[in-house]
């Protein structure tokens, strides 16, 4: 699993607070200049709000200079028609953190393929996961949530493979 740089894609339509889609694509864009922070929404207008409010955060903010850079190097608001279009991009991107800031964020999950941790809604933000939910952290990125998962116990576990076939079930192969 590639861990790193972080990662955060958030969908968003404009039934949600502009300042709310801004401060977490910040919260993933200070981790470091390589952080990838994409909104997809599907309200132009939406998108021209969270593009003033992210100028208006980032001005007073100590990290500045670090989310600046990762924002201008890659970041992105991608404007699609639907939400159908924005989940498409999603599982293309299989993005690390993945947040669904929607009106019915369970109305989207059963369209979510890859991702390495979900966030529902607008009272559950990505910092959740870092700082106080729990889950285990060590996500997969660089779109490696196409076939790998967040690191678990299990990944601890040594395991072998036995076979044994008998020669008549082996001669059924014949």
């Amino acid at each position: 699993m590639v861990a790193g740089p972080s990662e955060i894609v958030i969908v968003s339509d404009e039934s949600m607070p502009p300042s709310f889609a801004a401060a977490d694509l910040i919260s993933q864009a200070e981790h470091d200049e390589m952080a990838l922070a994409i909104l997809i929404t599907n309200a132009e207008a939406f998108a021209r709000m969270v593009k003033k409010e992210l100028e208006r955060q980032l001005s007073c903010l100590k990290r500045r200079k670090v989310a600046s850079e990762s924002l201008n190097r890659r970041g992105a608001i991608l404007i699609v028609k639907n939400l159908d279009q924005a989940m498409q991009l999603v599982n293309r991107i299989a993005p690390e953190h993945l947040e669904l800031l929607v009106s019915r964020p369970f109305s989207l999950i059963k369209s979510v393929r890859h991702a390495g941790a979900i966030f529902l809604g607008p009272y559950t933000p990505e910092a959740i996961g870092d700082y106080l939910a729990g889950p285990n952290h060590i996500l997969p990125t660089a779109g490696t949530a196409r076939f790998s998962s967040s690191l678990g116990v299990e990944d601890f576990i040594k395991r072998t493979n036995v076979v044994s076939f008998t020669r008549r079930a082996l001669g059924r192969f014949e």
